[in-house]
Formats: structure tokens, C-alpha cells, sequence
């Protein structure tokens, strides 16, 4: 069986579930009051370490766990291995803290078939911590539910749209509620000012469930966000699968946390329906 090791654990987010679990359910529970009623279509949530990001992330999960999918497709960023296409792990499961994740092979396996830019790149998950960031939410909000993991190397118009595409074939067929889960940061080490300007980009689109208007932005300025390829997709995919709303959920900046407002990444967490 391939199991996918943790990469940022005690480093980025608590290792120890005794100091994890609590610091997750103070983020989920100032996080209700933003949360749309009814089960949810996907969400955008940013990767940054726990302590940053998880404030925002927190609204994206309370949103996702009011309804409990049969698998989680995830698609994020490779921070660090270049190559093309969209980097799948098909099999086995994914280590967390709170107990592996297990894979949904079947649907893992037609989305493979359903698009050739799906590939197995194993070394583009080894040290990548987009959806590891994600995984400690999954596993204590959807704790049992099987997931899909993707990182998308090149983000071009044509790999984010073809994987939109994939996802929603394989899900239509194989999981029809299936939640999808687009992991991204915004812009990176503007002032707080700037960064919320170009922040605002990207969220008019998302909230305009507009990926080919997203998709337009990111190629006139890639710095909008790290991982705009994979918000494209998954934006793409809820379209084709009947998602007809999106709401911004939280904004915020590192500056927040740390107190630094001069040189700031932006985070968002969003839900689609």
C-alpha cells in the first residue's frame, strides 16, 4: 500500500492531536457565523502554517462539514517539482495526526482515465504541503470519508480546464456529492494595501463562479495567487456539475497574525454551492 508521510507536521501544524484538535476547534467555532446553510459544492481554503491560515481555512470546513460527501477530490499547487500536468496519488492513503486518510481508488482511477494531464508523480507529493494543510481539517471534521489528492505542476489554461473537465466526469459517474477542495494562497509579500487590491481580483472572479475570468487574470498576472490553477479546475468542475452561487467566506493576511502589515500573503476561504 502507498501512504503518503507527513511532511510539515510539527512544524507547521501541531503533531500531537492533544494540542491540534483544540486549536482546530477554536478556528471552527469562531467560524460559524460566515457559513452558508446547505451542503456545499467545493471550497477554496488557503495552505499556510496553522497558525496563519487556519482562521481562514476554519470557515471554508464549517461550511463543508455541515453536509458529509462520499470522497473529497483535493487540488493544489507543486510548490516545488516542476513538470506538466496534474500529479495524482491513486492509491493507499495519506498520514495525519488524527489517523490516515484513505484514497478512493475507483475514483482516483477514473479520473486517470477521464484526462491524459492526470499523471502519478509521486516526488511531486513528498515534500508539497498545500493539501497537507488541508488534511488536518479533513480528517477531524470529515474523519472516515476517502479523498482524491492532486497537485498541479504548469498551471496553464490548458491543464486547469482539462482537469475541471476530469473531475467533473469522474464525479458525476463515480461520487456525485463528493466535495471538491481548491487549496490556495493569494498574493505574496506585497504591503497589506497592494495585497488586498490584488486580492480583490481573485475574489470577484471566485465569487462570480467565473474560472475563464480567473483564468484571464492569473495570465495577466500570475502573482494573484499560487494556486490559481487549481481554483480554475474546481471552479470548472462545479460549474459543469450544476454549482450555480459562490461566496466569499473570510479574508485575511498574515499581517493579522503577526502583526507585520508591510510585506503580507493574503489567504481566503470561499464556498461554492
Amino acid at each position: 500500500m502507498r501512504i503518503r508521510r507527513t511532511a510539515v507536521a510539527g512544524t507547521w501544524y501541531p503533531a500531537d492531536p492533544a494540542h491540534l484538535v483544540p486549536q482546530l476547534d477554536r478556528y471552527l467555532e469562531q467560524a460559524y457565523d460566515r457559513v452558508p446553510a446547505g451542503p456545499v459544492r467545493a471550497i477554496v481554503a488557503p495552505h499556510a502554517g496553522l497558525m496563519y491560515s487556519g482562521p481562514v481555512a476554519a470557515c471554508a470546513y464549517a461550511a463543508a462539514r455541515r453536509h458529509r460527501p462520499s470522497a473529497i477530490v483535493l487540488v493544489g499547487p507543486s510548490h516545488f517539482v516542476p513538470f506538466r500536468g496534474v500529479s495524482i496519488w491513486p492509491e493507499g492513503s495519506w498520514e495525519t495526526p488524527l489517523g490516515p486518510a484513505a484514497v478512493a481508488g475507483r475514483l482516483a482511477a477514473a479520473l486517470v482515465e477521464a484526462s491524459s494531464e492526470i499523471v502519478d508523480v509521486p516526488a511531486a507529493h513528498g515534500r508539497e504541503h498545500s493539501l497537507e494543510m488541508q488534511m488536518p481539517f479533513i480528517a477531524h471534521v470529515l474523519s472516515g470519508v476517502p479523498i482524491v489528492p492532486m497537485v498541479m505542476g504548469h498551471q496553464t489554461r490548458e491543464t486547469a480546464f482539462a482537469l475541471g473537465e476530469a473531475i467533473a466526469r469522474a464525479v458525476e459517474a463515480h461520487a456525485p456529492d463528493a466535495l471538491l477542495v481548491a487549496s490556495s494562497d493569494l498574493s505574496h509579500y506585497e504591503d497589506a494595501i497592494t495585497a488586498e487590491a490584488m486580492d480583490r481580483k481573485v475574489i470577484d472572479h471566485v465569487e462570480r463562479l467565473d474560472p475563464e475570468g480567473l483564468m484571464g487574470a492569473l495570465e495577466a498576472e500570475p502573482r494573484h495567487a499560487c494556486g490559481g490553477g487549481p481554483m480554475v479546475a474546481v471552479l470548472e468542475a462545479a460549474r459543469r456539475l450544476g454549482a450555480a452561487s459562490s461566496r466569499l467566506l473570510q479574508y485575511a493576511d498574515s499581517g493579522d497574525v503577526t502583526g507585520d502589515k508591510s510585506s503580507v500573503v493574503g489567504y481566503m476561504a470561499a464556498a461554492v454551492w
